[in-house]
């Protein structure tokens, strides 16, 4: 794969906190009175444990892109548990631990069990390519109070009603895998001429946050965002470079 632009801008970025982060360290030296780094808890008292190499470090939990399905599974044995099983979408096979966060405590008003859908995010940008299908579990206590499962994900949400079912909703149309070198048709704007439809993409069909990095543009922001799709278009409106950063 090509190292596209939006990369190397991301790689100067990063080399440049990690140069700033290891002057700072080298001023300030070791705390006094103390072993560095503060006093340890126990899960981190034992022998150091390295990152294997060659493998990318973990990012922090984001909401994943999408949620696609919901679904309570219910078992009689030992004395009867209900599993939530919720499906989604995120932007790339670089997200790990997918995992159910409950946002409620107890019984709501409405008896409805609140959940956010969560993953640990790629550290840095990604390239395009197809969303990846992601799952996670959460069993629940027989006798539970709950009448209905709710689950969030960063731009959508399924509810289930009725326990044990299912629900689910319609992914995405387009998760612009395919969209370098189309043209990039705004919404309410005419269709790029001389283009044929399949050589356009449409932002009505990209139901997810965009920037839009147009040739005349300045970029006030690059904080992080890992379910931003950025778009460079040319003057001609067509897409030369993309990530979801």
């Amino acid at each position: 794969m090509t190292r596209t632009k939006l990369f190397a801008l991301a790689s100067l970025v990063a080399a440049g906190s990690m140069l700033g982060a290891a002057q700072l360290s080298a001023q300030q030296g070791p705390p006094q009175g103390g072993p560095q780094g503060g006093p340890a808890t126990p899960q981190q008292s034992g022998p150091p444990q390295s990152q294997p190499p060659g493998q990318p470090s973990e990012g922090r939990p984001y909401p994943v892109m999408f949620v696609t399905s919901v679904e309570l599974l219910r078992s009689e044995r030992t004395g009867g548990i209900d599993i939530v099983r919720a499906r989604g979408l995120v932007t790339s096979n670089s997200w790990t631990s997918p995992h159910l966060l409950p946002i409620t405590v107890g019984k709501g008003i409405d008896g409805m069990l609140d959940l956010i859908f969560q993953s640990s995010a790629p550290p840095s940008m990604s390239p395009l390519g197809p969303f990846m299908v992601v799952e996670a579990l959460l069993p629940l206590g027989g006798g539970h109070p709950y009448k209905g499962i709710r689950v969030r994900s960063g731009y959508n949400s399924v509810t289930l009603k009725t326990l044990p079912g299912f629900a689910e909703a319609a992914a995405p149309k387009e998760d612009c895998a395919k969209c370098l070198g189309k043209y990039f048709q705004a919404k309410g704007a005419a269709a790029p001429a001389g283009q044929a439809a399949g050589n356009i993409v449409r932002e009505e069909d990209l139901p997810y946050p965009l920037r839009i990095i147009r040739p005349n543009d300045g970029i006030p922001s690059y904080e992080y965002d890992p379910n931003r799709l950025t778009l460079l278009l040319s003057d001609a409106g067509q897409i030369v470079d993309a990530a979801w950063d």
